[in-house]
């Protein structure tokens, strides 16, 4: 199953400061048939003007994750973290029992991230924050698990859902497969380029749900970046 989400049919706003689209139901924006796809239950397209950026606010029980498309985050919070994250890279943070943090452009121009909310397995736990860097050596036409909360993802940031955030880089021409069965959720945007998937044509910032999918196929019309979540089907 295959649902194409248009860029130009996500929810959002213009703050002056922020630029924001959602993929599923956020703040003043409402869509019943787009409440949560599984556990992920945020996907927030936001473009950030220079100096300005969400002053320290609140967060428990849940894990958001942060890719860094165009300029850099820097990131503050009430434990003592402090960090910037440039374009390519990501960060993540489990809110767990509680956190308060914020997120600004200290750069010379847009900032461009996707901000993505996926829900605990469990409530509470300590809050943690980390950041790493997108391995830029990676070949492309594969993926790279960026986020994880299997065990076995050694190298990709940590996060207390059983749940996988993954990234490739797809040169023109070239294919790549997951498979989503089962009790799974996939949900993939490509931040750059256009694709191929299953005979949808798909171009940047658009969103794909997908369900029961064992060989999905996907396939760069233009060179690309992209990013999948793979998570449980309950939230």
């Amino acid at each position: 199953m295959i649902d194409v989400r248009r860029f130009a049919s996500l929810g959002g706003d213009d703050l002056g400061w922020l630029k924001t689209k959602h993929h599923f139901s956020f703040a003043d924006y409402y869509d019943p048939r787009r409440l949560n796809w599984g556990a992920l239950r945020v996907w927030n397209d936001d473009e950030i003007e220079p100096g300005t950026g969400f002053p320290a606010h609140p967060h428990a029980d849940m894990e958001i994750i942060t890719y860094v498309r165009q300029g850099a985050i820097t990131h503050r919070d009430n434990l003592g973290n402090e960090g910037r994250t440039i374009a390519g890279d990501v960060q993540t943070m489990s809110a767990g029992t509680g956190i308060r943090h914020s997120e600004y452009n200290f750069e010379q121009g847009v900032t461009k991230i996707f901000q993505i909310w996926i829900l605990p397995a469990a409530r509470g736990g300590a809050p943690r924050w980390g950041s790493k860097p997108f391995p830029k050596d990676s070949p492309s036409g594969y993926w790279t698990t960026l986020a994880s909360g299997f065990e076995e993802d050694e190298s990709a940031l940590p996060i207390r859902s059983d749940a996988r955030v993954l990234g490739a880089s797809l040169p023109r021409g070239e294919t790549l497969s997951y498979s989503i069965v089962g009790a799974r959720r996939g949900y993939l945007v490509p931040a750059t380029g256009a694709l191929e998937i299953e005979g949808f044509a798909i171009q940047a910032r658009d969103g794909v749900a997908i369900a029961d999918a064992p060989q999905l196929s996907i396939t760069a019309l233009e060179d690309a970046e992209v990013l999948l979540v793979d998570a449980p089907a309950e939230p």
